[in-house]
Formats: structure tokens, C-alpha cells, sequence
């Protein structure tokens, strides 16, 4: 993911449903049949809060974490074996043979998964293992509502050439890149149903991660209206009731180990 000249993600908003975004993490690594880690890389780390668990579940591992935000990395924390660094996860290549390789909501904003896939495969030992996850949620309406809008002409030609576009290929697609590869893969989708108090939460969560290359490219006042806009479009769609609304929210996972 390379990063433009303004800030694109915003650690505080993204941390505001950090419970919900962190579930899939430890769905993802408690699949890693690994007993013994000593060199993990954890691509596109954010805030490195997660990339810190992986010393609780692999006593003693060297961690490097990788990613390209500097307001995300001013918030790693500290800890013997835990390193952070800032890099395009395209250009960056580890010191030493990983036996772990973790990306958690990344690799959807990294184009052609193919050669990522190959890069990764080359970066491990014999006995490694790769760990990835991805959502897989612009099918649901909400993010259908911001397409539409981006159609519209007061918009459309304002966010002519911001690509807030994602790459997921089908789940076909990584099992057969890893059969190539020579390893087995166990591939999975998990559909979340997130419990949210109405729609302007679903609107929040967004601009946490979905939302944020189009916001970056907006005034602050034309932010705001977008925001607005989206808001009223996705209310019919999300009745809330009693209990707020559920947000649907699909993931797809693999993780690859050698033959």
C-alpha cells in the first residue's frame, strides 16, 4: 500500500471498534498450526496493538511489524522482540527467514495477490507458514450506497482518479496460487454480524478503513457532506430497532503451510 503525501489512515478513528476489528485477528492465528515461531512478520500492522499478541502466543518469536502509516506506527508499543517499520508492503523485505507471516486486512489494497503470494512464499523457511485475512464486504449495501454516489456528477468528477477500489480475488483463486506454490491451504469466508446502536455507527466504522482515501482526497466541508449523504442514503437500508442493527461484515481467511 503506498502512502500519499496526507495522512490516509486515522489511528483514532480506526480504534473506535477495536474489539469487533480484532476478533478476526485471533480467528485468523489461533487456524496457524505452528507450535514453534522464532521469526514472525505481521504485514500491514496498523497500530502493532495485535502484532503484540503474537509474543503471548509464541513466547520468545522476533516480530517485525510492517506498514506504511506514520500516525499508525506512532502508536506501537514496546517490547523485547517487537520491531516496526515503515514500508510499502510491495517493496519490503524481511532480515531473515520468516517462519510466520501474518496480514490482517491488508492485502485488499494491494494489487496482484499473485506475485504477493510468490513474494511471501519466498520469504519463509521450510516449515513456514502464511496467515491471511481479508474483507470481503463491498457486496453488502452500504458500500453499494458510496459507489452510487461516486457516480453522481456533484461527485463524480471531484474523485476522478481516487481509487478507494479493493482486490479480492475468489477463494478458487488462493487455493490454486498455494497449490502452486506447493503448499496446502485451508481456506475460509466468515460473514460477522456486528452489533451497532443505528446506521451512523455503520457510517463510523467506514470511515475508519473504507472510507478513508475518499475522505483524504475531500475538503473537510466536503467530507462532512459526503458523510451526510451517505448517512441518509443507508438509513432505510439498516431499520434500527430495539437493539440497534446488525452490520453484516464477510471475511475471507487461508492459511497456507509447505507440503
Amino acid at each position: 500500500m503506498q502512502e500519499d503525501e496526507r495522512e490516509v489512515w486515522d489511528a483514532g478513528q480506526y480504534a473506535r471498534f477495536r474489539t469487533e476489528r480484532a476478533r478476526p485477528f485471533f480467528d485468523l492465528v489461533d487456524r496457524v498450526p505452528l507450535k514453534d515461531v522464532r521469526t514472525a512478520a505481521d504485514l500491514g500492522c496498523g497500530d502493532g496493538a495485535l502484532t503484540r499478541t503474537l509474543l503471548d502466543r509464541w513466547p520468545g518469536v522476533e516480530v517485525w511489524g510492517i506498514d506504511s502509516s506514520r500516525e499508525m506506527l506512532a502508536r506501537a508499543p514496546s517490547a523485547p522482540g517487537l520491531h516496526f517499520e515503515r514500508a510499502d508492503l510491495r517493496s519490503w523485505t524481511p532480515p531473515v527467514p520468516l517462519d510466520l507471516i501474518v496480514s490482517n486486512a491488508v492485502l485488499h489494497w494491494v494489487p496482484d495477490h499473485a506475485s504477493v503470494l510468490h513474494a511471501c512464499a519466498q520469504w519463509l523457511t521450510p516449515q513456514g507458514a502464511l496467515a491471511i485475512q481479508m474483507p470481503n464486504n463491498r457486496a453488502e449495501t452500504a458500500y453499494r450506497r458510496v459507489d452510487e454516489i461516486l457516480l453522481e456528477p456533484v461527485w463524480k468528477d471531484r474523485m476522478r482518479g481516487i481509487d478507494w477500489e479493493v482486490v479480492v480475488e475468489p477463494p478458487r483463486f488462493y487455493a490454486e496460487q498455494l497449490g502452486a506454490l506447493d503448499f496446502r491451504s485451508d481456506v475460509w469466508e466468515t460473514v460477522y454480524y456486528h452489533p451497532l446502536a443505528g446506521p451512523a455507527d455503520i457510517v463510523e466504522w467506514m470511515k475508519g478503513t473504507a472510507l478513508r482515501p475518499i475522505l483524504t482526497a475531500l475538503t473537510e466541508m466536503e467530507g462532512a457532506q459526503f458523510l451526510d449523504e451517505l448517512s441518509e442514503r443507508i438509513a432505510p437500508d439498516y431499520p434500527q430497532g430495539r437493539e440497534g442493527v446488525l452490520f453484516p461484515f464477510r471475511r475471507l481467511f487461508f492459511v497456507a503451510t509447505r507440503r
